[in-house]
């Protein structure tokens, strides 16, 4: 296979448009040829720097438009009419309110000295300091009742969706959905005995519907030694499995077999269980009977009544190991010691209570 064909079929097999004999076929050469995966881990990493980059013109363009909209007076006017709009626009745009505000106070200087009023009349001058005092005072508790209200972001905000994250490692990266994540504002992880945590979107790759989370907050502590371990290999059918996430406020079990190596149409991205899935169950992990996690559960709407899916911990993984490392403290190192292994369903349930997470989105 010429150079051009292969990145041809590399394509192909990244936007999902092969058959399942071709994809099968596919993945094994990619297994056999090392070449062949590394230009295809390569073709990932281009894709996903075009994409910031498009992402960072798109995000420059929104900053420029809203600079160029600026008001300080009617923001100061609406500040209580739209809550959660000033919310967004101070968290982004906080300094240029107050370098609008100086621009301001510069002009009017400049004008008043170049009209010679400033040098010649004292008693205007006078005025102007006064006027420039006052516009300073205003700015000043405009910026203090925005910058409260960004520390009460959380409860100002509305909460657009949860689902259910599970830790990765115990100094807070947190696994779930890409589509739950997708369009934050921002994220909190909820633990089970209620406590919230700001968190921050580390990593996301939205083929596979996967989002990497870090848990950024203080008063966050070390989780402890991580009871399962992420199955590199693939099930087998058949197999018993059960999933444990948070469609409601509270925990939920429930358990299955696996019925399908496949996703819909043949997507060997996917298993298809027969666990009962709701949609806060998105992100949950997937468990087999020995403790280990063999996927992450998908709880999007599909035609087919009673066919849910969970993405291969085998992507996950691929994720994992595709975080630019400079956006890590530290090199991630997953736990290789089970010990779920051998315990009831009961016990390992509640071990597995301390590091399953609500994932709250708000906007």
């Amino acid at each position: 296979m010429n150079e051009y064909k292969l990145q041809e079929e590399i394509e192909r097999y990244l936007n999902g448009e092969m058959s399942p004999a071709e994809l099968k076929q596919f993945e094994l050469l990619r297994k056999e040829n090392t070449t062949v995966d590394a230009k295809i881990n390569e073709h990932k990493d281009f894709t996903k720097l075009l994409k910031q980059y498009s992402d960072r013109l798109a995000l420059e363009g929104r900053l420029n438009a809203i600079h160029d909209e600026i008001d300080v007076h009617t923001l100061a006017e609406e500040l209580m009419v739209h809550p959660s709009w000033v919310v967004r626009l101070w968290r982004n745009h906080h300094s240029k309110i107050s370098v609008a505000a100086s621009v301001t106070i510069f002009a009017i200087l400049s004008v008043m000295f170049l009209t010679g009023k400033m040098t010649n009349q004292d008693s205007q001058y006078i005025a102007l300091r006064r006027e420039v005092g006052n516009l300073k005072n205003k700015t000043d508790k405009i910026n203090q009742k925005l910058s409260q209200n960004n520390k009460n972001e959380k409860f100002s905000s509305v909460e657009k969706f949860r689902g259910t994250g599970f830790a990765i490692t115990s100094n807070g990266l947190i696994a779930t959905n890409y589509h739950v994540i997708n369009g934050a504002d921002s994220v909190y992880v909820q633990n089970s005995a209620g406590r919230s945590f700001k968190a921050k979107v580390l990593y996301t790759e939205p083929a596979s519907d996967i989002a990497i989370l870090k848990i950024v907050d203080t008063a966050f502590r070390n989780l402890g030694a991580i009871p399962y371990t992420f199955k590199k290999t693939e099930s087998d059918l058949a197999e018993s499995v059960y999933t444990y996430g948070y469609p409601q406020d509270a925990p939920h079990f429930d358990d299955g077999k696996l019925t399908s190596e496949v996703g819909l149409n043949g997507d060997s991205l996917d298993y298809q269980v027969s666990v009962s899935v709701n949609a806060g169950n998105s992100g949950s992990p997937l468990m087999d009977s020995k403790g280990n996690v063999i996927g992450i559960v998908q709880a999007k709407q599909t035609q087919l009544e009673g066919v849910h899916f969970a993405i291969k911990t085998s992507y996950l993984l691929d994720a994992i190991h595709n975080i630019p490392a400079d956006s890590l403290t530290r090199k991630i190192n997953l736990n290789t010691k089970n010990t779920l292994a051998g315990l009831s369903l009961v016990q390992q349930v509640k071990k597995l209570n301390n590091y399953v997470f609500i994932v709250k989105v708000y906007q």
